[in-house]
């Protein structure tokens, strides 16, 4: 082993006397010396400092001394520094200097030091030294040393700083410092030197065993009270870890199995769609499923509004690579495909990382993947959503319409992408592959061979990448196991793409099918970092690793799966050198390839060494103990087997490779292996020589342990296994990752700690949390100064080093946060912070995962008869050494409890659950240079045992244990709760079986219950453990417990597992506080991934103490030499704690847990109202008929009254019952209560109907009222905030929002002013307080909605527009209402989120001064430097405020009576309506095994309705003497009575939005259904074709008689003219407990009283009425009407207005105004008040039976109740649907100008062009006009006068314009659309046999369109460019306009351009003023339009021929003609010739 020793010898020269200390730094490693006392002008320090260093020395590192004068009391001062470069001593090896040292300004100082430094190397090429000169010196972690505990007796002492003088046997033994508790608590925070650290050398000189718990209580007091760890001091051993590793409880492997997801894509519209007069289509697509809209005719900005669901049921991984690809494309129809305009891609993992999983109306950009250059194709705009099971998508609300037209600040973007995203090119090189595995039979290669007569290696690999839905493939390499590709996949994709992942897979190619040989992929947020100082992806060339299914080839693999990626492969497959890199390309250049097909080129080879320099590594394992063997496979020989890579695998790993030359180091072959060895290089030291691997176990046949488990017999001798392999080193890598790992392993521990205690309710979280984020900061300061040092390795690749920069960057920053939140954690702020910290965890865990791997993962394997049964896969960073000790894997070194399960798919469900074996498993993993310390971590007192005598170096083969401990394991075993129901019962007959080490006993078995108390001690005598005492205190095996269900016949069944670590007592402890007796604790119960319960236990092991005689014959024995001392403690004949005996007669020989263990009691009585049972389902298919309910809880209980006719009333006649029971004081223990329901069968049987657990009780304990509240009555305060009899300071907690302010009440009068306020106000910042408070603030009416995301109606927008001018009463009807009350909402929703940025941005202001430490006054000075920086941040937040702001500055809106809208159930808003009345979910059956017990709906099989109280006995009487009291009501004073009531239920359903699709085409025909006990009310005739977003707008009646029919099932089918219909969704009201509610749910409470009009008062009692009994029942004082409108109830005054107005005007005197206004405000009444339900629509979820967990729908509502013995109530109020109203739209086009010219006239030559003018309503274009054509115009001027008339049906409130078609020829019915009023205007050239050629268009929203010019002048671009800024009007408020408006076409650039302009006048009348003043179209009667003034020109050549002719031959022509002539000329000529030439030289040759 390389290392650095320096010996500091003295400092001379020094003034003044002190102590002195002096630290050297060498590669960032500080050593402190020990302190030299008192010393004058020389301080004699003589100590040696070593460093192990793993890479060479460079010539330019420095050695830096310090020398300190030492204070205990303030920080040390420098004296001066002595740094040098270490040139010299990396040459020569050895150096001795004397020199001088220099201060802080450089100077140099007389103070010098002398050294001798020497450098050793690994062949001894340094100076040379012997082995007692130096000792090395422990490393210092965090400032100071940190302590080896070595006991004396083990032989193995390390020094500690002890001078050289010194003998070894003087050395110290100190303590080791523990990983976690307690000790955790000696990292004093501060890295500096800390001023006790040096004390402490000398103090803890002979450390006695039982001072060890007072040390670490003195050492902890020393500390700041936040770094001290609250796991509380019996932590110190539950917890402390040095030698061994914390064990995984998860047992089941997650990912791989199948989930249900559904995408809901809606298309919206398209807009700015690139190419002329299209009929575009869009296409959706996820993965390959394509869905299409409709095709819009001749328009380039269609809108569509069509909704999309996609069903998916795949793993996670699969989902979230499926890419969702929207293209747009042209002119689709059956017979051909279309052209495509463009596409937009996005992975659909993109958008499950959206907040809410979702984007909602965002702009996706189109762009054309064949031609790259082109640019933007257009924008579809659309919502996309990702839900999973579970999850439930809130729609947001959107503030208005025009932000959303503004597309680019909503393009579909995640965060942090810009807008413009350029091309790129994505380079995957893939170079190599190694270690492939054998993909054919061997049979057939024995054929070949004997054919051929060549060995061949049986697999054909290529590799195939995917990425962003495009694949690529290299070539096929025939038969190779290290084929060498060298080519590149190329892809061209956006960038930053959308799409995160790129996969690459290796692929056996076979004629038949091709198989994945391993998977890989990489994700490119690992690889790239987007910041300012960021890089584009880049990775390697690096090695990846695959992983997949066994080696062995089977023709069906069952593990295929593994091989393509999903789940956690189980064998090493191959390894693939690849690189990737990124270059954005620049489109502008001509030589760019436009398309983006993927191409596939060969790259050059690259060099060996480029991914690093070979290292042989050496892994050693030793296997401690082997227990817990499933018994299937207990009957044969076990062994183990561990591979690393294909090293190690002898069963089917080595793959021998014919086809490729050995290389040397990488060989993967035992054979070679040896020959390998003796021609290795010389600098491998000699002993090496035959060190051959061995990788697993001998076979051994098991031990039985009991009757499920075997264990192997691992006693004295432990098995080892190594090898030897050769990889190239990349450490540096893995140990980045792992000191971030330890960091974030830290901060998750104490953020657990955090959580438990806020959960327990313990003091001081905000301090744990403190001392987590300090511990953070000095991990991330520490990490920063060790990477600083990484020094330039070989095989670095670019990602290595940006990857480094960027991890300092971040770890430097989050360092920052995390001091700077450490100051502002104050106890009301701990859980925000909690979450911040939480943010920074998960930034730590992302940051360590790194994506270049280097070494494998390092498999274990159970064989049995040579087959693989069961694996564990360990990370090999978790177990690789580094001298550093932050660097070194968290289990290299340590004992871990390892688990093996089952491969692949067997693992998934209950084979996964049980343990396949349990190792305890010590691992090491280094170079193999390094490896003399690999034996260091194992417990003391082995003797190795080496396969041969001779060799010396050899690792050992077995390890032989000569000190074994005896002990003695107590298992207090005391109860367990909500355990998993494993019967069909719904219950469980649960036992627990604890196992520790190889032995394993039972607790009884407890029937019938799913939370036993087993009260049992369990006593395992003689546990022999191997090691050293000192060494299994601190770090005891772990304690496995596993919970089974007894069943009578066949085995029992798994429940669920825990592990736990004992607390110890050493023999000469005395056992006693602090730490004994152990306290109880719960431990968490897993039943695979999910939680199955909880275990309230303790656990001690206590040693069996043996006499002094022993302990001198076992000395002797192990040592050879004399014992230096033997120190029995006093307490070393102690005897262990005495055993009490079984006290219960009848239990037998049952232990219970004892005294002071078990919980101190006291006496509760438990009062339980009986209320009823209710939807009681079959048992055995027999109804039940005589139910009862059993409430039991620790062991006592209550019987209720028996319901004699279940069917009649399934009440129960005697309402409140109570019994006494001893439980605990602390009321975290409080034991569940048990309530089950019987049926009482005939003949005297019971059968179970089913059972509920309430686990806690906490909910349920009253507390005494606050005597400090005015007039405190009879009150029952439960914790929850719900309450049973009501209390003088509490208020219900449904109160919509809370404030932090509690209502101070003085005894006088509170005057309450309620004058009407304007309808927009200021919202103060609402706290939310948690149910535990009392304090409510009063909140205006209109402002009920406290949660942001209030559902965007997708059709609705500013509801306003009607009352800004009529608000006459008349036109008033309750929709006015609806939609106003939908804006106040975004209103009030807007102004609260521009209060919260507002807070947001003081926060930061706050946050920066801190950083910036401004004192707060100096605030407002620097405030403006300071919103500098908060720039970037603002902008983001000013569009939120702006949008607020400008809502404040609209002119107030006409008053209009509001409701409450609520985006969710009314029951969330007020707590299910449990203010007294709790319903308990009876449950039977047993519980699925579904992660997240989701099937739990389908268990329960009724209901009870009940509530509890608890209190402490002996009550003050204060209570029962209170006037009133019925004693045998007990707690529940005044609930009303249960006999049954008759009551008129009234259902409103206004409407649904976002349906599940049901039919083929997309759409539904939804109709709805209410079902209410027998009655069923089915709306079928009224069903709405095809709408996913139906408005009902019905009210139905039922009558229903409470208790029989109380639950409301309202439910939307889908109407289908054949077959049955379809259930869309359904939700569920339960009206009982609304009705008995005290928030008085039967009829909302409206805020305004009026007696005739759209807002008439709905209920039957007046709200004098409501208030008179109100007061009654709550024993108040009131209501007294005063004088001026004053009402005064209890102590409060309310104001109000007096008069009312009947239907005829006429006003009288009423007292309803005042009444309501208490009644609005009946929270602020003292003791009894509550908020009160107001008048609402709620919004409840449609879910459907089939598709349980996610939304189908939802549905907006609300129900009336009216008993029936009260006054009948009046007529239903209408909400029938709006009717669209009927107008005409009359366009008149007067004249065009500056048309663009298009036609070249045939004779003229001249540019004309014959315009005319088209327009249409959107959504009518087959309703197409065209004025007539005005031919041959010059200048592009046309004169028209022609009359368009456009009549159309429209509702104002939504702007929508309504049309009925039928959508084909097939369709049955109209279906209704609901499309934007916009007008398209389009000008043409006429053409007289080709098509019309089109020439540009205008789109004008009739609703929001900028105003014509008054000139064709003024008429330019920038009328539409700019439409935002300009002002804007509205036809429906100015119904008539004149004016100039530009047409606009795009040109090939794709630039706007100007094509002609319109002079048009738009007049809108409505259908009444139609009839009255009709018009003709064109220009016809009646109104006839005279007839345009056209100049003659166009008709010329008509006129005068001759003109035009000679006009034509002389000027165009003339040349033309003249060269015709001439052409012609010569033809003849040349014809005549040819015609007489043969006749003339006839003549000639005959001589004619």
């Amino acid at each position: 082993m390389m290392s650095l020793v320096v010996h500091l010898k003295t400092a001379a020269h020094l003034r003044g006397k002190g102590d002195r200390i002096a630290k050297v730094t060498f590669r960032g490693l500080p050593l402190y010396s020990r302190v030299a006392e008192n010393c004058g002008e020389v301080a004699h320090f003589n100590e040696t400092f070593r460093w192990p260093i793993a890479s060479r020395l460079d010539q330019n590192e420095m050695l830096e001394i310090q020398v300190y004068n030492y204070s205990k009391v303030f920080t040390n001062r420098l004296v001066g520094t002595f740094c040098m470069v270490l040139q010299k001593v990396a040459e020569e090896g050895h150096l001795e200097l004397t020199d001088t040292l220099i201060d802080d300004n450089n100077m140099s100082i007389k103070t010098s030091v002398t050294i001798d430094i020497r450098y050793q190397l690994m062949d001894g090429t340094g100076g040379m030294w012997s082995d007692g000169e130096f000792l090395d010196v422990p490393d210092d972690r965090d400032g100071m040393f940190a302590f080896e505990t070595d006991s004396l007796l083990s032989g193995q002492s390390h020094g500690s700083g002890t001078s050289p003088g010194r003998s070894l046997q003087g050395s110290i033994p100190t303590f080791r410092k523990a990983g976690r508790g307690v000790f955790s608590a000696m990292k004093l925070g501060k890295t500096k030197c800390s001023k006790d650290d040096h004390k402490r050398g000398d103090e803890l000189a002979v450390l006695e065993m039982e001072d060890l718990d007072k040390k670490a209580m003195r050492l902890a007091g020393m500390l700041e009270p936040d770094t001290i760890s609250l796991a509380s001091v019996t932590a110190v051993t539950t917890n402390v870890s040095n030698k061994r590793s914390k064990p995984d409880i998860k047992m089941e492997p997650s990912s791989g199995r199948p989930v249900d997801y559904q995408i809901s894509i809606t298309v919206i519209e398209a807009r700015q769609l690139i190419g002329l007069n299209m009929d575009p289509v869009v296409c959706v697509e996820v993965g390959d499923d394509k869905k299409y809209t409709s095709m819009k005719e001749s328009t380039n900005c269609p809108y569509y509004n069509e909704y999309f669901v996609f069903d998916f049921h795949v793993p996670p991984d699969v989902m979230f690579d499926k890419i969702i690809k929207l293209s747009v494309i042209h002119s689709k129809n059956l017979l051909r495909s279309g052209t495509l305009v463009g596409t937009f891609k996005m992975d659909v993992g993109t958008v499950y990382s959206q907040p809410e999983h979702q984007f909602y109306h965002k702009w996706a950009v189109l762009s054309d993947p064949d031609d790259i250059t082109a640019g933007c194709k257009g924008y579809v705009k659309c919502d996309i959503a990702v839900v999973g099971k579970g999850d439930n998508i809130k729609t947001p609300h959107k503030a208005n319409e025009t932000d959303e037209d503004d597309i680019e600040g909503n393009l579909l973007l995640p965060e942090g992408i810009p807008a413009e995203r350029q091309w790129a090119r994505f380079y995957v090189k893939i170079h190599r592959a190694e270690g492939l595995p054998k993909m054919n039979t061997s049979i057939m290669a024995n054929v070949k061979k004997a054919f051929i007569g060549e060995n061949r290696d049986l697999v054909d690999p290529y590799v195939q990448v995917q990425f962003s839905g495009q694949k690529g493939k290299t070539s096929v390499q025939k038969s190779s196991y290290e084929p060498i590709w060298n080519e590149q996949v190329i892809f061209t994709e956006l960038f930053p793409p959308l799409c995160k992942r790129i996969k690459v897979q290796i692929r056996d190619s076979d004629k038949v099918n091709d198989v994945a040989i391993g998977t890989h992929f990489v994700d490119l947020r690992k690889i790239s970092n987007d910041g300012d100082k960021g890089f584009l992806p880049t990775l390697g060339p690096a090695w990846v690793n695959m992983y997949g299914s066994t080696r062995q080839y089977t023709l069906m693999d069952e593990h295929q799966d593994l091989n393509d990626g999903l789940g956690e492969g189980v064998s090493f497959r191959a390894r693939l050198l690849i690189s990737v890199a990124v270059e954005i390309l620049d489109t502008t250049s001509p030589e760019t390839i436009c398309s983006t097909d993927v191409q596939v080129e060969p790259v050059s080879n690259i060099s060996e060494s480029a991914t690093g320099k070979m290292e042989e590594f050496f892994l050693f394992g030793s296997f401690l103990e082997a227990t817990m063997i499933d018994r299937k496979i207990g009957d044969k020989p076990i062994s183990f087997e561990i591979t690393i890579g294909n090293y190690g695998n002898h069963i089917d790993g080595v793959s021998k490779s014919s086809s490729v030359k050995k290389k040397k180091k990488e060989d993967e072959n035992q054979e070679e292996e040896n020959e390998l060895i003796q021609n290795s290089s010389e600098d491998e030291a000699d002993e090496d020589a035959d060190l051959t691997s061995v990788s697993s176990t001998p076979p051994m046949k098991p031990f039985i342990t009991d009757r499920n488990y075997f264990h192997l017999p691992y006693f004295e001798k432990k098995p080892c296994v190594y090898i030897k392999s050769w990889w190239q080193d990349q450490r540096r890598r893995l140990y980045n990752s792992n000191m971030m790992d330890k960091i974030a392993d830290k901060l998750e521990e104490g953020l657990n700690d955090v959580q438990e205690i806020i959960k327990t309710e313990k003091a001081f979280p905000e301090r744990r949390l403190r001392g987590a984020l300090e511990e953070l900061t000095i991990g991330c300061s520490r990490y920063v100064t060790l990477a600083n040092k990484d020094v330039n390795l070989a095989g670095r690749t670019k990602l290595d080093r940006e990857r480094l920069k960027s991890c300092m960057r971040e770890m430097d920053s989050m360092g920052q946060q995390a001091k700077q939140i450490r100051t502002q954690v104050k106890k009301n702020t701990v859980k925000e912070k909690l979450k911040l910290a939480q943010n920074f965890l998960q930034r730590l865990r992302f940051l360590a995962d790194e994506p270049q791997h280097s070494i494998p993962d390092v498999f274990i394997w159970m064989m049995s008869n040579n087959k693989r049964i069961a694996y564990a896969r360990i990370p090999s960073k978790d177990i690789l050494f580094s001298v550093v000790d932050e660097e070194t894997g968290k289990d290299c070194g340590k004992v871990k409890a390892v688990f093996l399960k089952l491969p692949g798919k067997k693992g998934f469900g209950p084979a996964g659950w049980t343990v396949q074996a349990k190792l305890e498993l010590y691992l090491w993993l280094g170079l193999n240079k390094s490896r003399k310390d690999f034996l260091n971590g194992l417990p003391n007192g082995f003797e190795e045992i080496r396969a041969t005598k001779t060799g010396h170096g050899l690792p050992p083969v077995t390890l032989v244990y000569d000190m074994k401990q005896v002990f003695q394991l107590r298992a207090h075993m005391y109860q367990a709760r909500s355990l998993f129901a494993a019967d069909s019962s719904g219950l469980s007959d649960p036992f627990a079986r604890v196992f520790f080490s190889s032995q394993s006993q039972v607790t009884e078995v407890l029937n019938e219950t799913l939370c036993p108390t087993w009260d049992q001690l369990l006593v395992f005598d003689d546990v022999e453990l191997f090691g050293e005492a000192t060494e299994l205190r601190d770090d005891p095996p772990i304690i496995v417990v596993e919970f089974y269900d007894q069943d009578t016949v066949g085995k029992a069944e798994f429940i669920g597992r825990t592990f736990a670590k004992p607390t110890i007592k050493m023999r000469d402890e005395p056992y006693g506080p602090p730490r004994f007796p152990p306290q109880l604790e719960y431990y968490q119960i897993y039943r695979g991934n999910s939680i199955a319960g909880e275990l309230l236990a303790a656990f001690e092991l206590l040693q069996i103490p043996f006499d002094a005689e022993e302990i001198r014959r076992a000395l002797i024995a192990v040592h050879d030499f004399a014992v230096p001392q033997i120190k029995v403690g006093q307490g070393g004949r102690a005897d262990l704690p005495p055993l009490e005996g079984p006290t219960d007669s009848e239990r037998g020989p049952i232990l219970p847990v004892p005294l002071g263990i078990r919980p101190v009691l006291s006496r509760y009585r438990i009062e339980v109202l009986f209320w009823g049972l209710r939807d009681l389902k079959r048992i055995n298919l027999a109804q039940v008929d005589r139910p009862r309910v059993d409430i039991e809880c620790a062991g006592r209980g209550v019987q209720s009254v028996l319901i004699q006719n279940y069917k009649k009333n399934p009440n129960f006649s005697t309402l409140v019952k109570w019994f006494e029971v001893d439980l605990p004081e602390n009321e975290l223990l409080h034991p569940p209560l048990n309530i089950r329901v019987v049926d009482c069968r005939a003949f005297g049987r019971y059968i179970l109907v089913g059972s509920h657990a309430v686990s806690t009780l906490r909910h349920f304990i009253y507390s005494l009222p606050d005597k400090s509240c005015n007039n405190w009555a009879t009150a029952a305060k439960l914790m929850n905030g719900y309450m049973v009899l009501t209390n003088g300071c509490s208020q219900a907690r449904s109160s919509p929002s809370f404030s932090s302010r509690t209502f101070s009440r003085p005894a006088g009068d509170i005057s309450v002013n309620l004058e009407a306020e304007p309808p927009i106000r200021k919202m103060d910042t609402v706290v939310k307080l948690d149910a535990m408070s009392d304090a409510v603030v009063k909140v205006d009416m209109n402002e009920d909605e406290s949660d942001k995301e209030k559902k965007k109606k997708k059709k609705k927008k500013k509801g306003g527009v009607e009352e800004e001018e009529e608000t006459d009463e008349r036109v008033l009807d309750w929709w006015s209402k609806y939609f106003a009350s939908i804006e106040t909402l975004k209103e009030n929703l807007r102004s609260q989120e521009a209060a919260q940025a507002e807070a947001e941005e003081r926060e930061d202001l706050e946050i920066a001064a801190e950083a910036a430490e401004i004192r707060p006054d100096d605030l407002h000075l620097k405030g403006s430097k300071m919103k500098e920086r908060f720039k970037e941040k603002k902008s983001s937040k000013q569009k939120r405020s702006h949008a607020a702001d400008s809502s404040e500055k609209r002119p107030p809106k006409a008053r209009v009576d509001e409701l409450v809208v609520y985006n969710k159930e009314l029951e969330s808003e007020y707590g299910n309506f449990e203010d007294w009345l709790h319903t308990f979910n009876l449950y039977r059956g047993k519980a699925g095994d579904d992660d997240e017990h989701a099937l739990d709906d389908d268990r329960i099989v009724g209901r009870f309705k009940g509530s509890l109280c608890m209190y402490k006995v002996p009550l003050s009487q204060e209570i029962t003497r209170e006037a009133g009291y019925d004693p045998n009501m007990g707690m529940f004073q005044s609930i009303p009575h249960n006999d049954p009531i008759h009551v008129l239920v009234r259902v409103y359903v206004v409407r649904a939005t976002d349906l599940h699709p049901a039919d083929i085409n997309g759409k539904a025909d939804p109709y709805i259904a209410i079902k209410l006990g027998k009655s069923e009310i089915k709306d079928k005739e009224n069903y709405i074709s095809k709408q996913l977003n139906p408005v009902f707008g019905k009210s139905f009646d039922i009558e229903a008689t409470f208790p029989m029919e109380s639950m409301l099932t309202v439910s939307v089918y889908d109407w289908d003219l054949v077959g049955t219909d379809d259930l869309i969704g359904e939700t569920k009201i339960d009206l009982e407990n609304r009705f008995y509610s005290k928030f008085r749910a039967t009829c909302g409470i409206a805020s305004n009283y009026s007696l005739h009009g759209y807002n008439i008062w709905r209920d039957p009692m007046k709200p004098s009425q409501i208030l008179a009994k109100l007061c009654k029942e709550g024993k108040i004082d009131g209501p007294h009407y005063g004088p001026g409108g004053k009402v005064k109830v209890a102590n409060r005054i309310f104001t109000g207005p007096t008069e009312i107005e009947d239907e005829n005007g006429l006003k009288k005197q009423t007292e309803e105004h005042l009444a309501l206004s208490v009644l609005n405000h009946w929270e602020e009444i003292p003791r009894v008040g509550c908020k009160l339900v107001p008048e609402h629509v709620e919004t409840r979820p449609l879910l459907n039976p089939d598709k349980p967990g996610i939304e189908q729908g939802r549905l907006e509502m609300w129900v009336d109740m009216f008993p029936m013995d009260m006054p009948a109530p009046g007529p239903a109020i209408d909400t029938s649907p709006r009717k669209p109203k009927r107008y005409e739209l009359r366009v008149i086009i007067w004249n065009t100008d500056e048309v663009i010219l298009e036609d070249d006239d045939y004779f003229t030559g001249e540019k004309s062009s014959d315009i005319f003018v088209r327009g249409w309503l959107k959504g009518q274009q087959e309703d197409k006009q065209d004025t007539d054509v005005h031919y041959h115009s010059l200048t592009g001027e046309g004169n028209f006068n022609w009359r368009f008339v456009f009549p159309f049906d429209y509702l104002v409130a939504e702007e929508k314009i309504v049309i009925s078609k039928k959508e084909s020829m097939f369709s049955w019915d109209e279906t209704e659309y609901k499309i934007p009023a916009r007008l398209t205007m389009q000008v043409w050239d006429a053409d007289h046999f080709s098509a019309d050629d089109f020439l540009g268009a205008i789109e004008l929203d009739l609703n929001r369109f900028p105003r014509g010019a008054k000139t064709a002048k003024q008429c330019n671009l920038d009328m539409i460019r700019n439409e935002q800024e300009l002002p804007t009007i509205s036809i429906f408020k100015q119904k008539r306009v004149k004016g100039w408006w530009p047409f606009v076409a795009r040109d090939e650039n794709d630039e706007m351009e100007l094509t002609g302009k319109v002079e048009a006048e738009l007049h809108l009348v409505t259908a009444e003023e139609a009839e009255k003043s009709p018009v003709g179209l064109g220009r016809n009667e009646p109104d006839p339009l005279e007839k345009p003034n056209r100049p003659d020109t166009t008709f010329l050549w008509f006129l005068s021929p001759l003109k035009a002719i000679r006009y034509l031959v002389c000027n165009r022509y003339k040349w033309l003609i003249i060269k015709i002539v001439l052409a012609l000329l010569l033809l003849i000529m040349i014809g005549l010739f040819l015609y007489s030439m043969p006749g003339y030289l006839v003549k000639k040759l005959l001589g004619a």
